[in-house]
């Protein structure tokens, strides 16, 4: 028997990422792979009480269909953290609650693309993104970036030169998975060239508030005055990701057919996953759980930037992120980082993501990204310690 089926199931493909997990779940690996919080910080103490708090309260509505856009007192907790974290001006009614920011990349690559409309997006760019909008059978254009980001002239270079970008992809703050940060004059140089060509945007920030160091920017949806820029935010970097809990603000014109999606898709996020995370903002103080997480990754991302220092070669180069879950590594050419993963890394029980998947039309082979935030002291130590040695076996073989 042949099944047939939709053409588009021909460009999907799974994630690079979550085909390691299965490798790195074993104990005796060093992984440096996934972009997951590190689980002691979980308030796991807190969510008992919240559970325990919103089922004796209101236990029949939290078990309840509710509505599509999302629960209000969480929707208003989430638009009041916008306005006061990211300069913007953003109510309630302008936030659709979704599961996870992944939904709604997938929604946005539903609403927006016909076969071979023009993506934009940063080179590398958040693998999960180009997987989502692969589906609706896109072409991409990977814009030229550099240590701070999208290069605002290439941009602009690529919009005159084509008719058919239906949107741009970027994650400004601490990207994933460069773990590089936009100035604040290139965010306003890009704001600019958007109006002047009314090109939406999608606006990815799962890292803003884990900052390190320096001073926190506007978000790119804060300049917006045409209703341009969707912004993407999520609950699961800063609290827990299993909740699954995240938002899209958009345009009254935009956020309708997001509405329509997501009622075709699963009618709703889950009903007590949100009366939960809406009552931890009621009782806790979210401000200070954050701080903490900026404390013990700030000082994790030291640590591997030190021993990466030490017992990395000379030729090999990363980013130095002010923030974030990721730093990008770009070894000697002549080097394919998937080769070095399976046949020198992995021997030495550690594991990182090769950085071709990051690219939507391949090539750079001699790149991966690797996260600092899950791992303790003394892993990120040792795993770049095997890993240093790895490369070095590597370059000797060239």
């Amino acid at each position: 028997m042949t099944i047939k089926f939709a053409e588009r199931t021909n460009n999907m493909e799974g994630s690079a990422i979550r085909e390691l997990l299965e490798i790195t779940q074993r104990p005796e690996v060093i992984s440096f792979a996934g972009g997951m919080p590190a689980p002691e910080l979980f308030p796991v103490e807190e969510m008992i009480e919240v559970s325990r708090k919103v089922l004796e309260e209101n236990g029949r509505v939290a078990m309840q269909y509710s509505t599509t856009e999302g629960y209000t007192p969480l929707r208003e907790h989430l638009a009041k953290r916008m306005n006061d974290k990211l300069n913007t001006n953003v109510s309630a009614e302008e936030i659709l609650v979704t599961n996870g920011s992944q939904q709604c990349l997938d929604f946005i690559g539903k609403i927006f693309l016909d076969k071979d409309d023009i993506v934009l997006c940063e080179s590398p760019s958040y693998l999960g993104a180009i997987n989502a909008f692969n589906a609706y059978q896109p072409k991409f254009i990977d814009v030229p970036t550099d240590e701070n980001g999208m290069i605002m002239e290439e941009l602009e270079k690529i919009l005159k030169e084509n008719d058919k970008v239906k949107f741009i992809y970027v994650i400004p703050d601490f990207q994933n998975p460069s773990g590089r940060t936009w100035p604040l004059e290139r965010r306003e140089k890009f704001m600019e060239i958007i109006n002047k060509y009314e090109i939406p945007v999608a606006e990815d920030n799962p890292y803003g508030e884990l900052r390190f160091e320096g001073e926190d920017l506007p978000s790119l949806k804060s300049m917006d005055t045409k209703g341009l820029v969707m912004f993407l935010g999520t609950l699961s970097k800063i609290l827990c990701p299993g909740y699954r809990i995240g938002w899209v603000v958009a345009s009254p014109e935009i956020l309708a057919k997001l509405n329509v999606v997501k009622q075709a898709a699963d009618l709703q996020a889950s009903t007590i996953s949100q009366m939960e995370m809406s009552k931890f903002f009621d009782i806790f103080d979210v401000d200070a759980h954050v701080e903490k997480l900026r404390e013990v990754y700030g000082h994790r991302r030291t640590v591997m930037m030190d021993a990466m220092k030490e017992y990395f070669p000379e030729s090999v180069k990363w980013t130095y992120p002010n923030g974030g879950l990721f730093t990008w590594v770009i070894l000697p050419e002549g080097i394919d980082a998937t080769v070095l993963q399976k046949e020198k890394a992995l021997p030495h029980n550690v594991a990182f993501v090769p950085g071709e998947p990051f690219f939507p039309n391949g090539g750079h082979t001699n790149t991966f990204r690797m996260n600092y935030s899950n791992m303790p002291d003394e892993k990120i130590v040792e795993g770049i310690k095997l890993l240093g040695m790895a490369i070095k076996e590597a370059i000797a073989d060239l």
